[in-house]
């Protein structure tokens, strides 16, 4: 079996400028050659809720396994990698460029507390799915009361 990458972490804070990737994805929409700095896209992702668990799933066919990599929080869960660009021939002409290449990073903040030591990672046809465990909410601890 193979596995997948996952750190724990609470330092999420060097989150990109939003404005930035927006002039950014403007631009590129024009001309995929056109970008400010370093290439990022922004995979399509899926989160389900149940009553035991989160599931993530990231749709990022193209990226290479060890391209991957998962950090977890308490809170959230950052998903960063690196899709690289095919070729094409040099006296070919782009006529449509919609695939998106380059580094990406999504940080997706939790709905509920997890449990950090049951999180498992798969990743199959270009859709990586991550399991979270959410910690039981009505869990009640008795408090004895002493006399003094």
């Amino acid at each position: 079996m193979d596995y997948i990458k996952i750190r724990f972490s609470d330092d999420f804070s060097h989150l990109s400028s939003k404005f930035e990737k927006t002039i950014d994805d403007m631009f590129r929409s024009m001309s995929p050659g056109f970008a400010l700095g370093e290439r990022t896209w922004r995979p399509p992702m899926d989160i389900t809720e149940t009553p035991e668990e989160i599931i993530i799933v990231a749709e990022i066919a193209g990226v290479d396994k060890d391209d991957l990599d998962v950090e977890i929080s308490s809170k959230a869960v950052k998903i960063q990698g690196n899709r690289l660009a095919r070729h094409c021939s040099a006296d070919a002409t782009y006529r449509l460029a919609e695939i998106q290449y380059g580094n990406f990073e999504r940080i997706i903040f939790l709905p509920a507390p997890i449990d950090p030591e049951v999180v498992s990672a798969a990743y199959t046809n270009g859709f990586l799915e991550i399991r979270l465990a959410k910690l039981p909410r009505d869990i009640t601890h008795k408090i004895p009361i002493s006399d003094e």
